[in-house]
């Protein structure tokens, strides 16, 4: 058997999983049935990635996180340290409520801080910051860049992750890639 992916031989890979070239799955991690990972992922020591998630291209999962059923992440995805998901609103030990998951959706290039929580059934936008400690109660936007408990929306991200400064006619510029972006309707976009 040639894998074209990196297994430590502490992690436990269940059937059915779908893992990409490239990808690294490192210490004590445990990827359950019917996964999809993309190509060149990185999984850090003691990550769980519960049945059917499906993570992108070059998703990158910090040590210590839990990817719960019904969470999707698009390519680039950046999942800090200890950060959680979770997939049930009233979560009950006596409960079964496995037909009640719900889902999460992270877009592309995202990136959420160390020990930040995202509340299930809350979208992140492509793009959207979020930061360390952070708790996710709604949608946030692309590009938007939130903090706090709950979280409350603080500014705008470039895709190279630095805080955009819009002028009085909502332009900015993002100062490393020069990268130009547009504020209106308080939505942004890259200008190409």
């Amino acid at each position: 058997m040639n894998l074209k992916y990196y297994a430590h031989p502490t992690s436990v890979i269940d059937s059915e999983c779908e893992i990409g070239d490239g990808t690294k799955i490192w210490h004590f991690s445990h990827i359950m049935s019917n996964c999809k990972l993309g190509e060149n992922c990185n999984l850090g020591q003691n990550v769980v990635v519960s049945p059917n998630v499906i993570l992108g291209k070059n998703v990158r999962v910090q040590n210590n996180v839990s990817i719960y059923t019904g969470v999707i992440c698009d390519d680039d995805v950046f999942l800090g340290p200890s950060m959680v998901f979770t997939n049930v609103i009233n979560p009950r030990s006596a409960i079964n409520r496995k037909s009640e998951y719900a889902k999460t959706y992270v877009g592309k290039g995202a990136t959420i801080g160390a020990n930040a929580t995202i509340v299930c059934g809350h979208d992140i936008g492509s793009y959207a910051f979020i930061g360390a400690g952070a708790v996710v109660t709604k949608n946030v936007p692309n590009y938007a860049l939130v903090v706090g408990n709950p979280s409350r929306q603080v500014g705008w991200m470039s895709e190279f992750g630095h805080k955009l400064e819009f002028d009085e006619d909502g332009f900015a510029k993002c100062k490393e890639s020069e990268q130009k972006y547009k504020l209106e309707n308080n939505k942004v976009i890259r200008i190409e």
